[in-house]
């Protein structure tokens, strides 16, 4: 099994990207319409440049990025990539593509993105991940994720092939890769945060028609400080509230002691809509 790799655009300067900044980091915090739009363009990329002009292709799996219970932004992202890629499928008579989860056991808190390699693959390699062995026999595998920085997700996919016997053709798809060494890992938050830099940047977001949950925005919302969830809360509408409680739950998330203070309130935001939350 040898993997091939495909990323859409390469970050060679830390300061001058082929793509919108601002909307990697609105994607990264529930933004669809960038999802869409990233899929889309990912879709275009790979049909472009691996798939057209082959022949026959075998029945192909798309795998988003490892989740537990809440998906990752990634996984809007694969939606919008799936779509895509299954009209130009059945307009070229191949099988569409069938879908399938990497399933995660560890929960963190950690913010992956201000992580040097080392710490990455430290606090990762704590983590299993698990996959239907069965249901990928004779299918060519696709393996989704938003960005490579250092490789860490990508080892432990392998590590998981490898634990797995999976002797699958493999693809590992990324919409943007660092391909500068020279640059540290850190450049991943630069992107995630470029456009939301304080808890009150996520209301153009989330009050939009075209916002999802995603792991992303449930942690920095767990994680701010105790006054500005405060505040945030009651310019949230009441569904938005009930649905981050039940995911935050989902995830385990109420295990993590520094996330207590913002799950507190939370929950008695939603158990009386009359809390004086100041």
């Amino acid at each position: 099994m040898i993997p091939l790799t495909y990323s859409l655009h390469q970050i060679d300067n830390p300061t001058n990207f082929d793509f919108c900044p601002n909307a990697y980091s609105r994607f990264k915090f529930g933004d669809d319409l960038e999802a869409r739009a990233f899929g889309e363009a990912l879709a275009a990329g790979f049909i472009r440049d691996r798939l057209t002009g082959i022949g026959a292709l075998d029945q192909m799996v798309v795998i988003s990025s490892p989740y537990a219970f809440i998906p990752t932004a990634t996984f809007a992202m694969k939606n919008y990539f799936v779509y895509t890629l299954n009209r130009w499928l059945a307009e070229h008579g191949h099988p569409v593509v069938e879908e399938t989860k990497v399933h995660r056991t560890v929960t963190y808190k950690e913010d992956y993105g201000a992580l040097s390699a080392e710490e990455r693959l430290s606090l990762i390699g704590n983590d299993s991940f698990h996959i239907d062995r069965h249901f990928l026999e004779g299918k060519t595998l696709i393996f989704l994720d938003d960005i490579r920085i250092t490789g860490s997700h990508e080892r432990m996919i392998l590590k998981m092939a490898e634990a797995y016997q999976l002797k699958n053709p493999m693809h590992l798809l990324y919409f943007a890769e660092l391909v500068n060494r020279d640059i540290h890992p850190k450049i991943e938050n630069f992107l995630n945060y470029h456009e939301v830099k304080s808890v009150f940047d996520l209301m153009p977001i989330i009050s939009s028609a075209n916002f999802c949950f995603n792991t992303r925005i449930v942690k920095y919302i767990l994680n701010c400080d105790s006054n500005s969830c405060r505040i945030f809360l009651q310019q949230c509408k009441e569904a938005f509230v009930s649905r981050l409680y039940d995911l935050a739950l989902g995830n385990n998330y109420h295990t993590i002691a520094s996330y207590s203070e913002n799950l507190d309130l939370i929950k008695n935001y939603l158990n009386n809509k009359n809390y004086k939350l100041i």
